[in-house]
């Protein structure tokens, strides 16, 4: 953990040459709004004793081959879930106030927009020899009128835009290209390539998606540097929302879940199926299953190449999706454990053994992680916030500072100005979890104290049974500290404005 960031101005990234052959590729697969529960195989006797909750009633045959395989982490969790915040916290190991991505990113919120002088991971690589192609959503700009095809305008009508086009200059280090901004349609997407040039391809995104990633592994166009390692970069859109109608999935995958009354869908006991949502658990699941099979087709081509031996394969998510738990709509930026926790499971053969793990994993911890797997241990900014954790995933014997709790930020719009534009952001809540607790301290916009959420998650995996924090003085006093000291860690705003300690300050004796 670097606890202190140096200037950007100050960094630089040593292009290293052609990295030897034994180098792994790395290939990190993040659909978007995938909960952890989405998965059948955390109800298989290996691993259901790593969760209190039941899985989801989904078919995921070939994510629980892989997770078989792999090491599957139980406690990872998105720091900041939500879909911009998070790409900048996977991209720069930074959290969102140092990664330029506080808000998810549009037209008027011209701020929150990844910073043009972070290092990247994928810069890091680059500079290392590594080919880098990234497929799908990107959805880390600030929307600008740079269409290509129609210049000085956005790259459609919407006001307030949200889809964004993604010049070379901005791309960190990918040298390969075949993405958007956010554009929700998911049997209608479309991209722009490494050259600029708009493809609309009619089908579901996650299939053409696969097929471009296939594409890029057999390298049919000259994708990547032949004989040089390889870090490709698929963020799918689904199981995104929409999931209203057969728009939004595909038939053959909702006709698994098409005729199944919410008692069947809806396993987990904090579950609301009056919500207007609740209908939409069978677009969901239908989009889980496409994500499934489009995974093992590119796990299948992997094998099939050769190239599944030395080649780590991340499959994760941004953030989860309540689908109607806890009575809120919001399907995600919430400490609850299906919006807070996110599949992780690593495969690398012959280096990882398989089985379930309980560390907790931050999302800016994947960033050195990955870089240490790879070999290039050394290579890591300093500007990078967050953990190494390969000698956990490693077993290798080698010190690690092992996190003891995971820190959740949950920002909203700053100020409004005369044209409409969002100027800053407002720091509502700051939490944390431990090995056993989840707490969040969320704040009105004057400052006073808005709510505090504590829950017991060995006693109450659901979170159903809010702890008082009155009535609990010790409990909310060893988390606090916790917090404080997360806070602080990260020279969070909270800390810099010593939010926690004016607070609380008759709680504490300050």
């Amino acid at each position: 953990m670097k606890k202190y960031i140096i200037p950007f101005s100050s960094l630089a990234v040593a292009a290293c040459g052609t990295v030897a052959q034994d180098k792994p590729n790395i290939i990190y697969v993040f659909p978007d709004q995938f909960r952890n529960s989405a998965m059948a195989f955390w109800d298989e006797p290996d691993f259901a004793p790593y969760q209190g909750w039941r899985a989801d009633p989904v078919q995921t045959p070939n994510l629980d081959r892989f997770a078989r395989e792999s090491v599957v982490l139980s406690r990872a969790m998105s720091n900041c879930p939500l879909s911009s915040p998070y790409r900048g916290i996977f991209l720069t190991g930074m959290y969102p106030e140092r990664s330029g991505i506080t808000l998810n990113c549009m037209a008027e919120r011209p701020e929150s927009s990844l910073r043009e002088d972070a290092v990247c991971i994928s810069d890091v690589l680059n500079a290392n020899g590594y080919s880098c192609g990234y497929i799908g959503k990107l959805h880390a700009d600030f929307p600008t009128p740079n269409d290509p095809a129609n210049p000085g305008h956005y790259v459609s009508s919407r006001d307030p835009e949200w889809d964004a086009y993604t010049p070379a200059e901005r791309r960190h280090g990918y040298s390969y290209w075949y993405s958007y901004g956010t554009f929700d349609v998911h049997k209608n997407p479309h991209y722009w390539d490494t050259d600029g040039v708009r493809h609309d391809s009619k089908e579901y995104s996650v299939k053409h998606e696969t097929d471009k990633a296939i594409e890029f592994l057999r390298n049919r166009d000259g994708q990547r540097k032949k004989d040089a390692p390889f870090f490709l970069t698929i963020a799918y859109n689904p199981p995104h929302s929409p999931y209203e109608s057969l728009d939004d999935c595909m038939e053959q995958d909702y006709a698994i879940y098409e005729n199944m009354s919410y008692k069947q869908l809806y396993v987990r006991e904090n579950a609301d199926t009056t919500l207007s949502k609740a209908e939409s658990a069978k677009y969901y699941f239908a989009n889980v299953t496409g994500v499934d099979r489009e995974f093992g087709r590119l796990l299948d081509e992997l094998k099939a190449l050769g190239l599944d031996k030395n080649t780590i394969v991340v499959f994760t998510s941004d953030h989860g999706e309540t689908m109607c738990s806890q009575g809120t709509l919001d399907p995600k930026n919430s400490i609850y454990t299906e919006s807070f926790n996110v599949p992780f499971i690593i495969r690398y053969p012959e280096k990882l053994r398989p089985r379930v793990d309980s560390v907790l994993l931050s999302a800016v911890d994947i960033y050195p992680t990955l870089l240490s797997l790879a070999g290039l241990g050394k290579e890591i900014p300093q500007t990078v916030e967050g953990r190494d954790l390969s000698p956990v995933l490693l077993e290798n014997g080698a010190k690690c500072d092992v996190p003891q709790a995971v820190l959740y930020l949950r920002n909203v719009n700053g100020n409004v100005d005369a044209d409409g534009l969002v100027r800053g952001f407002f720091p509502v809540a700051r939490g944390v979890k431990t090995d056993r607790y989840t707490m969040e301290i969320a704040i009105k916009r004057n400052g006073d104290l808005s709510r505090v959420m504590i829950f017991d998650d060995l006693k109450d995996p659901y979170q159903m049974r809010n702890l008082d924090w009155r009535s609990n003085p010790g409990l909310f006093r060893e988390l606090c500290t916790v917090l404080a000291a997360k806070l602080e860690e990260a020279d969070d705003i909270w800390h810099r404005e010593g939010r926690l300690e004016s607070l609380f300050s008759e709680q504490f004796g300050k």
